[in-house]
């Protein structure tokens, strides 16, 4: 988008017809979308079942693959909706699928078994990565994240090489100790105190608000369940079974975290996606920065948005997060359509086309756009 369509845009006209279709999608919300939920839900768990069912015969991806698929779909079709509040104002809902009780207290790894602390995700994805799209405190900004990889004197292939092996780690290496940072700074700046030291090896230390939080909240709880409980329950059918079900559970882990990295990272990354030095001073404004920032994927049936977790509708994510799954679905063409209206381009592309540009920003080799503050 050039400078000067950036800045002609009629920013508020676009938040008026943005919020005419969402008053239109709030009204229209109902058992139909509360049911659609339940059907990801249902899917999700027969991956699961499947894969557990099959993974003690002996180690393969297959298994791991539907495990892997189901931890996924947990977290992106399940948890990410609900703790977004998108049932929270539905009549005679089930009390857990509402943001106040759902992955809260025992029922932790009954609902959304992860790595990250509902608490923590919900702080740093709803709160700060959906209020700062693009901005330098966006906990998500792949090209701040990933300067001390651009920066560095590495070859090229070097740096690729990094970004692929860090695909199948990152839930843990970085995902989750951020969620606890951020965490600990919100809570010294609700109390009052000054801000903490933060480090990178002080969010593994057991010495650190940071790090205590880490392992006795996310690492040691998901291990002992997902890599000593269950491969335990095969006992029965002998060592052997046991030990391949932790090994695909080990590798389901890898495929879940090279999962979502594939569809996460580049929903927000690329030479065509913008970026920004200011905070937005009108709705208008914000709405714009959400559509400019945000990168769709292929889009239109429940089996294709399955395996995207309902990220490829991310634009219209994050012009209305509180909406059920569903919803996005109706509401792409009309997005798309209002774009059109507006002269603002509509990003959707393959996956693995955006996964290149997203590695491309990560590693130095471009850089995202950046406007002029209007």
């Amino acid at each position: 988008m050039s400078l000067n369509s950036y800045q002609s845009v009629d920013r508020e006209q676009l938040a008026k017809d943005i919020s005419q279709i969402h008053k239109q999608a709030l009204a229209d919300i109902g058992p139909a979308d509360f049911e659609h939920l339940k059907k990801v839900e249902r899917w999700g768990k027969v991956c699961s079942l499947i894969g557990y069912a099959t993974a003690w015969i002996f180690p393969n991806p297959i298994s791991a693959l539907l495990i892997s698929q189901g931890s996924f779909s947990r977290w992106t079709g399940v948890g990410h909706p609900i703790v977004h509040k998108a049932f929270d104002k539905m009549r005679d809902v089930d009390k857990n699928y509402t943001s106040k009780k759902f992955a809260q207290g025992w029922r932790r790894f009954l609902d959304w078994p992860d790595w990250m602390t509902p608490a923590g995700w919900h702080h740093e994805h709803d709160l700060l990565h959906h209020y700062n799209l693009g901005e330098e405190t966006d906990p998500n900004n792949a090209q701040h994240n990933m300067e001390w990889l651009r920066q560095s004197k590495l070859p090229m292939w070097q740096r690729y090489a990094i970004v692929a092996f860090f695909s199948g780690i990152w839930k843990i290496i970085y995902y989750t100790p951020r969620t606890h940072k951020e965490l600990v700074l919100n809570a010294a700046r609700l109390q009052g105190k000054p801000k903490p030291e933060t480090t990178r090896i002080g969010a593994w230390s057991l010495f650190t608000p940071q790090g205590k939080a880490l392992w006795l909240q996310s690492v040691l709880p998901y291990s002992a369940y997902r890599f000593v409980l269950i491969p335990l329950l095969f006992l029965p059918l002998g060592a052997f079974a046991a030990v391949s079900v932790l090994i695909n559970s080990i590798l389901a882990e890898i495929f879940t975290n090279m999962h979502s990295f594939l569809v996460m990272i580049p929903n927000h990354a690329g030479d065509d996606v913008m970026m920004f030095d200011e905070k937005s001073h009108s709705k208008g404004e914000f709405y714009l920065r959400q559509i400019l920032g945000s990168v769709n994927y292929p889009t239109g049936s429940n089996f294709n948005d399955f395996f995207y977790g309902w990220l490829n509708y991310q634009i219209e994510h994050h012009l209305w997060p509180d909406l059920p799954l569903s919803q996005y679905q109706k509401l792409q063409p009309q997005v798309k359509a209002l774009c059109a209206k507006h002269n603002i381009p509509y990003c959707q592309e393959s996956v693995f086309k955006r996964m290149l540009k997203a590695a491309d920003i990560m590693v130095g080799k471009t850089s995202m756009l950046k406007p002029a503050a209007v």
